[in-house]
């Protein structure tokens, strides 16, 4: 899986969000808000392949947590992020 390129992260008064408009005629524009977590993943696999287990070793590096609290972590955190369409496979 990858992150989607095509969706840019900015910050916005403090806030890291990804801005999504919908395609079709009706605006749809939705904002996803990323949080610290979120974003760090973001920033260290972006224009890379990655795995669930890639998740978590971003986030076991980063934060003083155990690897099956990491890994749980990262399952929801991939979830997440696909049904909010930052990942495409």
């Amino acid at each position: 899986m990858r992150i989607d390129e095509r969706k840019k992260v900015r910050n916005v008064f403090g806030e890291n969000i990804v801005i999504m408009q919908s395609d079709n005629t009706v605006d749809m524009t939705k904002v996803v808000a990323l949080n610290e977590s979120a974003l760090l993943v973001h920033d260290r696999l972006v224009g890379k392949d990655f795995t669930v287990a890639d998740v978590a070793r971003v986030l076991t590096d980063e934060y003083d947590v155990d690897e099956a609290t990491a890994l749980r972590d990262a399952e929801a955190l991939v979830a997440s992020m696909r049904k909010e369409h930052l990942i495409v496979d």
